[in-house]
């Protein structure tokens, strides 16, 4: 098996919804939407996603390393270097062009990897941005350094989690390193200035979110020189789960006129 193949198996996830998605000559023929978990999160968190989207699009997620199958591997703390890995893996997915979409962690993720891959040459159509302030604006957070119950007291607040998940030790126990690999990661990020990105972003962002404010998802305006839009949903930091309808729709929307490679589309 050649090495491409390996790292799009262990990185990449594809959640099959419906016969019309299973076939390789029918995914070439849609859109691709690579989906990047929040902190703490697995790929299995966008299965509602690509049930909403396929077969009209080709939606795949992205398993980190710490996590469900992967939980016996070594977490990434560092967002620029696992940008270079999930590129890494992308890089031979197919030829179609990409688009990426990224709830908080994963939203600062995704616009790392898009720049990586346009930098290489590879057609980046759109950057959906969810829950997170732009990459120009920083905040002085600490979680990651706070103790185990600290930073637990951290994601109850945010109600990301299935409570009855946090309620079992044995499953916390295992969930901590990958937890708190996230937090540090997404804290100390911070934008090295460069040129903005040729794609269109596209925003999300909850009204009552205490990660993000309306001038930080505003800020994401400056990061590309196409066009940007800003979708504010009533909730907080997980206001997506509330949502998920609108925002399905809106991705389909946006993604639906990329013709891909080779398709012979105008």
């Amino acid at each position: 098996m050649k090495s491409s193949q390996v790292a799009q198996e262990l990185w990449i996830r594809r959640f099959l919804s419906s016969p019309g998605a299973t076939s390789a000559p029918a995914r070439a023929q849609t859109a691709l939407l690579v989906c990047l978990p929040h902190a703490g999160g697995s790929a299995s968190f966008f299965f509602p996603v690509s049930r909403a989207l396929s077969p009209a699009l080709d939606v795949v997620a992205v398993q980190y390393p710490g996590r469900q199958d992967r939980r016996h591997e070594t977490p990434v703390d560092d967002i620029p270097e696992l940008a270079r890995q999930v590129a890494d893996a992308l890089g031979p997915v197919d030829a179609r062009p990409v688009a990426l979409f990224g709830h908080s962690l994963g939203a600062s993720l995704g616009f790392e990897i898009a720049r990586l891959l346009q930098a290489r040459g590879t057609d980046v159509s759109h950057l959906f941005a969810s829950g997170r302030r732009a990459p120009s604006r920083t905040r002085d957070e600490r979680v990651h350094l706070r103790d185990d119950e600290g930073l637990l007291a951290e994601v109850r607040e945010l109600s990301g989690t299935d409570p009855r998940i946090l309620g079992d030790p044995e499953v916390v126990r295992m969930a901590l390193p990958a937890l708190r690999a996230d937090y540090r990661a997404a804290e100390t990020y911070r934008y090295v200035p460069g040129p903005p990105l040729t794609c269109p972003i596209t925003v999300f962002t909850g009204a009552n979110d205490p990660k993000v404010s309306a001038e930080e998802a505003g800020a994401w305006s400056a990061h590309t020189s196409a066009e940007f839009d800003l979708r504010t949903y009533p909730g907080g930091h997980f206001f997506l789960t509330d949502h998920q309808a609108d925002m399905t729709r809106i991705i389909r929307e946006r993604l639906a006129p990329v013709a891909p490679r080779g398709s012979g589309s105008a």
